[in-house]
């Protein structure tokens, strides 16, 4: 890893250097004019930090927990698809960084390596996230899979009942595993890092459902059933179906409304996850941290609440946590990792972060990451549940 690595930033920059376009555009994009995809990041650089000095610093602990588990610092890497075309064997690597650091990897239902794969290169638990599909047959049977390989908690994500419009995909025509068009072919042959990873790895495809769902078992079937798959007619009683048919720690993913966090609430999951899909579904949607206070109000007597979505820096960790978070989950900056360099670019990525986040809540005058709150920030400066409220009528 190079030593001029000193932020997420230079990951990013390194990624897409190494990352086939299509790809680095998959991960790096939002939907239509990106707005929200901005204002995640955007609406974290507003909030100002309170500095205070002449306090004892000595012992300064990130540990916490995520439903009851012990995590080296509360953040946990986000489901991501694809990410076994960001780098060959993505996830297995990602999962391999994040159990050898101490937090918690969540596995996409559409990954490259399978629920299997991941489970035979791990030690520890995983966590499985779940898009409810039309064929619950399929559903059925890929929450017995997940169940079979020992994962932890289901992560139901609500948010993509009908997909975003993604103007980079449209245009790079994204496909997986992508297409020999002489545009792609150029492109990869400016990546023969890449390139070579993705000959030594037989794991090209979306691993959890090719050979797994009925009628399924190639690329032109996949695209096929995927494109009526997403099931627009999800509903409360499907998410109590699913805790049920479950049984276990249940995570409902894509809150942005305190009404649907109240919903999520009386739901019986375990923990919600404040996100707009990384700015890549609802563009004018809300930021995340913008809607945090109120949706803390709203649920977090009842739920642990997390907050995904332009955290890029330990600083964001942290004032997601003083406005009432007990976690976050990161996807891109451990994608950027990724694409960098393999599963030493993900540790590098969580070691960035754990660093930044213990060094601002240092210079905050905090020593314990639990004891956060919106005392270390600025009056006037960050989102309160009463703004929200108000912003929205």
């Amino acid at each position: 890893m190079p030593a001029a690595i000193t932020c997420v930033e230079d990951l990013r920059a390194m990624a897409r250097r190494r990352v086939p376009r299509m790809f680095y555009d998959y991960v790096d994009g939002g939907s239509w004019t990106e707005s929200t995809y901005a204002a995640n990041e955007a609406d974290f650089a507003r909030i100002k930090l309170r500095q205070r000095v002449a306090v004892n610093l000595e012992n300064r602990s990130l540990k916490t927990r995520m439903l009851g588990q012990e995590v080296a610092m509360p953040v946990a890497l986000a489901p991501t698809g694809n990410t076994g075309m960001v780098h060959a064997d993505g996830e297995i690597l990602a999962a391999k960084a994040a159990e050898a650091f101490g937090v918690p990897f969540t596995l996409s239902t559409m990954s490259i390596c399978s629920i299997e794969d991941v489970a035979r290169h791990v030690e520890r638990p995983f966590w499985f996230q779940l898009y409810m599909m039309r064929d619950r047959a399929f559903i059925r049977s890929l929450i017995d899979r997940a169940r079979q390989a020992n994962c932890s908690a289901l992560m139901l994500t609500l948010d993509l009942q009908v997909p975003g419009q993604r103007h980079k995909d449209r245009r790079n025509g994204l496909t997986t595993p992508p297409k020999p068009t002489f545009p792609n072919l150029v492109d990869l042959a400016t990546r023969p890092r890449w390139c070579a990873g993705m000959l030594r790895t037989p794991r090209r495809t979306f691993g959890n459902i090719v050979g797994h769902a009925r009628g399924v078992d190639s690329i032109s079937t996949l695209s096929t059933w995927a494109s009526k798959q997403f099931d627009p007619t999800l509903s409360w009683q499907d998410v109590e179906w699913v805790k049920k048919l479950w049984g276990g720690k249940l995570i409902l993913k894509g809150i942005l409304d305190p009404e649907d966090a109240r919903h999520a609430a009386s739901s019986g999951a375990d923990a919600l996850v404040v996100s707009n899909h990384g700015g890549r579904q609802l563009d004018g949607a809300p930021s995340t941290i913008e809607s945090l206070p109120a949706i803390v109000d709203a649920a977090a007597r009842q739920m642990e609440v997390w907050l995904d979505g332009g955290i890029r820096t330990g600083q964001d960790v942290l004032k997601a946590l003083a406005l009432g978070a007990s976690a976050t989950m990161i996807g891109r900056p451990f994608l950027y990792g990724l694409g960098a360099a393999g599963q030493a670019g993900v540790r590098k990525c969580l070691e960035l972060i754990a660093s930044e986040l213990d060094l601002t809540m240092a210079l905050c005058g905090r020593t314990e990451v639990r004891s956060v709150d919106r005392g270390i920030l600025l009056p006037g400066t960050f989102p309160t549940a009463q703004r929200t409220h108000h912003r929205a009528h």
